[in-house]
């Protein structure tokens, strides 16, 4: 690495040193006045606040009266920074915490590296910064909290990823070559990404602030290649290109990341973002106008485009439909002339819609000097090219050459995707047990009612199940907007029949006939004109407007399809009800069980909350594969596979698909085991079980750590075959060789372990069983549609037994116990459970709040706001804001042991009243 070593043990030995580096990187001399200015001036915001703050100047005041700009990141001539190294830095936070190895630049901790021996869980060192941000990082100054690149690695694997509170483990990324083959081992990692120049390039150039989220994102391997393909390609050659990047492998990112490079580039006139309007959404949008101010263009006004392009902006964010408009036609023509032989360099996103034919050949006609880059997850080729009035283009055709590659394969391997679970169902039971033989084309038969009463009664008794209690939404496509239509009302009218509560929502274009796009088995382009003439009323159009209204009523809103403007109004909030399910506030009351489609939110569309799709459509080559890749983005463990359910028989187009779009042999990389084998496996897991623990209670007699982990580890492993076994329609667990009491039994026993590790001070010596993650989220309680028990005594012992298997309600027993008892049955029929509840919540919270005050001599304010900073940040109270909260300073002391006592009580506040609350109001 030939980073200079240097020995620094503690917060002021990172600050002495800071001050030095800063003073040769900035060519001055700082007094120490100067240098407490500076790092005032550090030490405010969150991690995202300091990020920008690095890469900005700071206007300093110097002694003598001037001002001088202080750097502190070079970040345009990223190689000529200054590089330490240091190991064993020590920081007291609230609690002493001893870090492995520190990468500094100019003084300041930016990348930080934490190490575990061959043989332990990568996530064991993931957990372990997790604990040092909650305990130590904002400790003197913060300066840990400019880290910006974390890497973990015990050696045979290593992972980096951006320093961000809210991140997951399956959001930690591996390093590669060119050609996507995994650099794991740490010598070999560390030669390669964290040589001086490349790691500061990483920081410099490929880390987006993501300003609608406030988190710092790094790029990927692949994605860097691919930003850096397309710098070369244009530094270098007018020549066009395009990037072949898997469906949810983040093209977007990329796309955001190389348009803002280039801007940067001299002989660059302007770069145009080029979406279809359907991918236009609210997100993209306000990210794109955070770098470049009013860059995007949401308006159908086709004079502000050309208004932008004569304009200064470097970047133009606009939709493929505006964009011919606007070089076709002769109304902009004098204003787009001066254009015509300027550099301008086109990116379009998705570039296998159909569109692009046309709009290739419009700019190739009107710009002398464009350079256009595509980016997709499904590349045209002849097999799946399909003919228009420009013949059949494929995607070589038109931007050349491919600059990089990475397939789903790649993806899959790299954990950046999931696999995918197909069930078949092309043969529909009849309520007498007979089946019904699906006959190849044969359109009445699969527009049946009756048949599609059949597949919906299924989607009814398996939709739990396939989204785990409805933590999950679905989609359902249909081959037509008539197919659609009778599957709404069928839906509709099984619900009024008391069948089901799911929340099933829809959106088509009227009118628009699916039966040619069906033919092909290709996804046609989203239609948003709606006819304003009333002798264009069509049975379709007045369908859509109840289903609108059963949306309005459902959600409290007031969409309608009364023209184009107000249908793609109601189009957005679809997407953005949809995406918002991933956001952590999310309300649950907010939330929609079924999209209804025919081919709108087909490609393009990524909601991590989203994990299956029903498919009554004939679906082939990119048209299948984009619409299977809506449900395979990584979420947690819970979300182990994306589930299609197809209820034609589409097995020989799927491996046509996959034949085309990777390798034909990768079925098995793509698809998961058959049930069969998880079931196997699960029995295989169960015998090592039980040569830890025979039965249940045997786990009582555990007594070292290191029984105790192989316990946590084996009875894990359980859990996690357990959750796939389940997502299949036949599971059933007399299939498992232990009963589900049994299995209950040995999860409480699961919890009790992870209950006594996380109740232990923090400040004890650690525990090895603590580093184990004990991926909480498979422990669920399922949502069982018959279970309503009418006698009130029963249904309160049930409640009780539930909540102390959830993992979420634990903590939160004798205050849901006291709720059941001595509330519920005194509510009168008017009130709304979920308002009573929530008054009854808020009052034991003030209640406690209270108590803790009496008890420390607190005041209540300064309490209140401590837990409100704590529940921004995520960082605990320092012991200066503590002791500043006592009615009476307290004696030195006893200082220590109050703050501990005052931090602890605190958080089981905050565990008990504000953590993971959404389960609680979850069914309805």
């Amino acid at each position: 690495m030939r980073y200079e070593p240097v020995t620094l043990r503690n917060a002021e030995d990172l600050k002495a040193n800071l001050k030095t580096q800063l003073e040769k990187h900035n060519h001055i001399k700082l007094s120490d006045t100067e240098f407490k200015s500076i790092l005032n001036h550090l030490d405010k915001g969150n991690v995202f606040d300091r990020a920008k703050r690095l890469r900005d100047k700071m206007e300093l005041s110097r002694d003598d009266g001037t001002t001088f700009y202080l750097e502190f990141l070079n970040t345009e001539h990223w190689c000529q920074n200054q590089y330490q190294v240091t190991n064993q830095i020590t920081q007291q936070g609230n609690y002493k915490n001893r870090y492995d190895i520190t990468l500094l630049i100019n003084g300041l901790p930016l990348v930080q590296i934490e190490l575990k021996r061959r043989g332990l869980e990568l996530k064991e060192a993931f957990n372990q910064i997790n604990r040092y941000q909650r305990h130590s990082y904002g400790a003197d100054n913060g300066l840990f909290q400019y880290i910006q690149i974390f890497v973990i690695s015990n050696g045979v694997n290593t992972r980096y990823y951006a320093n961000n509170r809210k991140q997951e483990f399956k959001q930690t990324f591996y390093w590669a070559d060119q050609e996507n083959n995994l650099i794991t081992q740490l010598e070999d990692f560390t030669d390669s990404f964290l040589e001086k120049c490349h790691i500061s390039k990483m920081i410099c150039k490929y880390i987006v602030l993501h300003e609608s989220d406030k988190v710092l994102m790094v790029l990927r391997p692949y994605q860097y290649y691919a930003v850096e393909a397309i710098i070369e390609r244009v530094k270098d050659t007018d020549k066009n290109g395009y990037i072949w990047h898997t469906t949810g492998s983040g093209k977007t990112l990329t796309s955001f990341k190389a348009a803002q490079i280039l801007t940067q580039i001299p002989k660059v006139h302007k770069v145009l973002f080029v979406v279809d309007r359907a991918d236009l959404d609210y997100q993209t949008s306000k990210e794109f106008n955070y770098f470049s101010p009013n860059c995007v263009d949401t308006t159908d006004n086709t004079k502000q485009l050309v208004e932008q392009m004569a304009g200064d902006n470097p970047l133009i964010v606009t939709t493929i439909q505006k964009l011919n408009r606007a070089i076709k036609s002769q109304r902009h023509e004098t204003a787009m002339e001066k254009l015509k032989d300027k550099r301008i360099v086109f990116i379009f996103d998705e570039c296998h819609r159909s569109q692009f034919g046309e709009t290739h050949k419009n700019i190739v006609k009107f710009f002398t000097k464009a350079q256009m880059f595509g980016f997709t997850g499904t590349p045209i080729f002849a097999d799946n090219a399909a003919s228009n009035e420009h013949g059949k283009r494929t995607t070589k055709d038109l931007f050349q050459e491919c600059l990089h590659k990475y397939v789903i394969t790649n993806a899959i391997a790299d954990e950046n995707v999931l696999k995918f679970s197909v069930e078949y169902w092309g043969k529909i039971k009849r309520k007498d047990g007979t089946l019904i033989t699906e006959p190849k084309l044969d359109r009445e038969f699969f527009e049946n009612p009756d048949r599609i009463s059949l597949i919906v009664d299924w989607i009814i008794a398996n939709h739990n199940r396939k989204t785990h209690g409805r933590k999950f939404s679905a989609m359902l496509c249909a081959s037509s907007v008539d197919t659609l239509i009778t599957y709404y009302d069928t839906f509709k009218n099984k619900q009024k029949q008391g069948l089901h509560d799911l929340r099933v929502i829809t959106i088509f274009t009227p009118g628009y006939n699916e039966e040619d796009q069906d033919a092909n088995g290709l996804i046609g382009e989203p239609d948003f004109n709606i006819s304003t003439d009333p002798s264009s009323r069509s049975h379709s159009r007045d369908k859509l407007n109840q289903f609108i209204a059963d949306y309005n009523q459902m959600y409290q809103t007031q969409h309608s399809a009364k023209d184009s403007q107000a249908f793609y109004a109601y189009y957005k909030d679809i997407a953005k009800r949809m995406k918002d399910r991933d956001r952590e506030n999310f309300q649950d009351q907010e939330r929609a069980d079924i999209l209804l489609v025919v081919n709108m939110f087909l490609t393009g569309f990524d909601v991590k909350k989203l994990n299956t799709l029903y498919v009554d459509k004939n679906l082939k080559y990119h048209g299948l594969i984009q619409a299977y890749s809506r449900t395979n983005r990584i979420l947690g463990e819970l979300k182990s596979q994306g589930n299609i359910v197809c209820f034609r028989n589409l097995k020989d187009n799927t491996d046509q698909a996959v034949a085309l779009f990777s390798d034909p042999n990768a079925n098995e990389q793509i698809f998961i085991e058959p049930y069969e084998y998880y079931i196997e496996e699960f029995n295989k897991g169960l015998q090592e079980l039980r040569a830890i623990a025979t039965i249940p209670n045997d786990v009582n007699k555990l007594i070292s750590e290191d029984d105790q982990v192989k316990f946590v580890k084996a009875f894990r492993n359980l859990i996690r075959l357990q959750n796939v076994s389940k997502s299949f329609t036949e599971f059933s667990f007399s299939d498992l060789n232990l009963d589900e009491q049994t299995f209950e039994d040995y999860k409480s026993k699961y919890l009790d372990i992870y209950d006594r590790t996380r109740s232990k001070p923090d400040d004890e010596k650690e525990s090895l069983v603590e580093e184990v993650d004990f991926e909480l989220e498979l422990i669920q309680r399922d949502i069982k549609d018959d279970a309503t028990q009418k006698d009130y005594q029963n249904q309160k012992a049930s409640i009780l037994e539930l909540i102390g298997k959830e993992v979420q309600l634990r903590s939160k027993r004798d205050l849901l116990e006291k709720f059941i008892e001595e509330r519920l049955p005194t509510l009168e029929p008017e009130e709304k459970v979920e308002t009573v509840f929530q008054d009854f919540w808020t009052q034991e919270r003030v209640e406690a709040i209270q108590q803790l005050c009496l008890e420390e001599n607190l005041k209540v304010e300064a309490v209140n706001q401590m837990i409100a900073d704590y529940k921004f940040s995520g960082k605990e109270p320092l012991r200066e804001t503590v002791l500043s909260a006592c009615n009476e300073k307290p004696k030195l002391l006893e200082r220590k042991k109050i703050f501990a006592r005052v931090v602890s009580k605190l958080l089981d506040i905050i565990n008990k009243f504000d953590d993971d609350l959404g389960e609680l109001g979850e069914e309805e």
